[in-house]
């Protein structure tokens, strides 16, 4: 009701539950299909760009694409996690998997959660993903570099020119 009323330029759809500090998975549009049935197609027709924040499951991709949504933003949360024990490979290939899946389905692919100067190269790297949402490790780290030179930074990495 929000987002019809409000009409913004894009509207993403988070699971969340009051307890959490921060989104811990992706939407479970599958098994969710006949819920998101029953509001999702007015978002559709309005002038709002919808996306699903969904794990990197391909049987989530399928379903988004049934229901309609041509945008989804991939929850890097556990590539994120993993990282710094160089233990993100299988996280990693999941995500380039769905991110397959995306293109071949004709689905926008994003991804965040958790991205930082220090992991997003490597998601930055997969062709299929076109957008990084990073707003809150930039605006974090603006706090103390400014933001400015956070951006500059955050640019070149993601456009594979070093530090």
């Amino acid at each position: 009701d929000i987002c019809l009323e409000v009409d913004p330029y894009a509207c993403c759809i988070v699971p969340e539950r009051r307890e959490e500090l921060t989104t811990e998975g992706g939407l479970d549009v599958k098994n969710q299909q006949h819920y998101l049935g029953q509001f999702i197609p007015d978002i559709l027709s309005s002038n709002t760009k919808l996306s699903f924040f969904i794990d990197p499951e391909l049987d989530q991709i399928k379903a988004t694409h049934d229901l309609g949504v041509r945008v989804v933003e991939i929850h890097t949360g556990k590539f994120s996690r993993y990282f710094n024990d160089k233990n993100h490979s299988f996280e990693l290939n999941r995500i380039k998997k769905a991110a397959d899946l995306c293109m071949e389905l004709g689905i926008d692919c994003h991804a965040g959660h958790g991205l930082n100067f220090q992991n997003s190269e490597e998601i930055s790297r997969i062709p299929n993903i076109i957008e990084l949402n990073v707003g809150h490790f930039l605006i974090s780290n603006a706090v103390i570099d400014g933001l400015e030179p956070t951006i500059k930074k955050f640019m070149k990495i993601i456009n594979h020119s070093g530090i």
